[in-house]
């Protein structure tokens, strides 16, 4: 298949603004889809709330658009129910790691055997441009009119913390980069988890004083550094950018392998 094959032609165009990144991130995704031949009828999409929880809308798979932050407890029955079928998650940095941060890390505790893409904006674009878990500090938000005070949650050292199988971190500006993080993702054996640094030009950007979303977009460049690329980076360098790439890719029984070992002990 060809990842348009995917798309719902009658709901384009998307409410993306004009230089949002979430149309890369859902073409990557796409993409991988059709790389490993699944079929349109084995799909599931399941959502929160938020920007990045419209994208299930545009794709012609059967999908569930839950409450905010309850996206991976919708998930976990979703699959539980339907252990043959591909169950994906799409979240944001406010509705995976802030409001439902609790069921992301349990999710990822359990070894479920989804696949969760979270979209990181780092803010809340849908809701009047909020300062989220993932907003840097010292940056503008609406709620932070004179930079953030917070700390900033790292939504990868979270997912290790948590025993995350799959730990992959990409950005839309490096497609090519990302497209290969998302292809992995999909073929991994058990709880996947992927942020993609997705640019909000709209509320992130302008706040920063960054109106123009093509200078934005480029800043990516400039605020990341590939993972295997670390040893030839000064650390002082490393403490102020992003690492992208694969953090952990590994192995183990999945929460379903576990929960029908429990179903066979208790019929013999």
């Amino acid at each position: 298949m060809n990842w348009r094959d995917y798309l719902d032609w009658e709901r384009l165009p998307t409410i993306f603004c004009p230089g949002c990144g979430l149309g890369i991130g859902l073409r990557a995704i796409l993409e991988s889809f059709a790389e490993m031949d699944w079929r349109k009828e084995d799909i599931i999409m399941v959502s929160g709330i938020g920007c990045s929880s419209r994208i299930p809308g545009y794709v012609n798979t059967d999908s569930l658009h839950s409450l905010h932050g309850r996206a991976l407890a919708f998930a976990t029955g979703v699959k539980l129910s339907n252990k043959d079928k591909h169950v994906v998650v799409i979240t944001g940095d406010g509705d995976g790691v802030g409001i439902g941060g609790n069921h992301m890390i349990h999710a990822a505790r359990r070894n479920l055997d989804i696949k969760v893409f979270l979209f990181n904006n780092m803010i809340y674009g849908m809701t009047g441009g909020q300062a989220s878990p993932t907003t840097p500090l010292g940056a503008y938000a609406t709620t932070s009119p004179y930079g953030k005070y917070e700390p900033t949650f790292d939504s990868v050292e979270l997912l290790k913390g948590a025993n995350a199988t799959f730990i992959a971190r990409g950005a839309v500006f490096f497609y090519l980069h990302l497209l290969n993080i998302t292809k992995k993702a999909l073929k991994h054996k058990g709880f996947s988890f992927v942020e993609i640094l997705s640019p909000c030009p709209t509320y992130f950007g302008r706040l920063q004083g960054i109106p123009d979303p093509s200078l934005f977009l480029l800043q990516q460049k400039e605020i990341t550094y590939r993972v295997e690329m670390k040893d030839k980076i000064p650390e002082e360098e490393r403490k102020k950018k992003i690492p992208l790439g694969i953090f952990v890719d590994e192995e183990r029984e999945t929460f379903e392998e576990l929960y029908e070992n429990v179903i066979r002990s208790v019929k013999k």
